[in-house]
């Protein structure tokens, strides 16, 4: 099994955690929602897998290509 890396985009803050640890997820389901600019961004699973870890919290800051979650493929 592979682990992959789930960064962000972009900075801003998490708004929203939509998925919890353990999840299976599919390919683009939400992950979390940062906000920046007032505009809300999704986080998306770049591939299917079960969602390993959250590595932020609602609320935290986050930069721009920071690892934010782990998938386990």
């Amino acid at each position: 099994m592979a682990i992959i890396e789930v960064r962000s985009e972009i900075t801003g803050k998490v708004w929203r955690l939509d998925a919890s640890m353990g999840e299976l997820l599919d390919e683009e389901a939400p992950i979390m929602t940062l906000e920046s600019m007032k505009m809300e961004i999704p986080v998306l699973a770049p591939v299917a897998g079960r969602l390993k870890e959250i590595l932020v919290a609602e609320g935290e800051p986050v930069k721009e290509g920071q690892v934010v979650a782990r998938l386990e493929t």
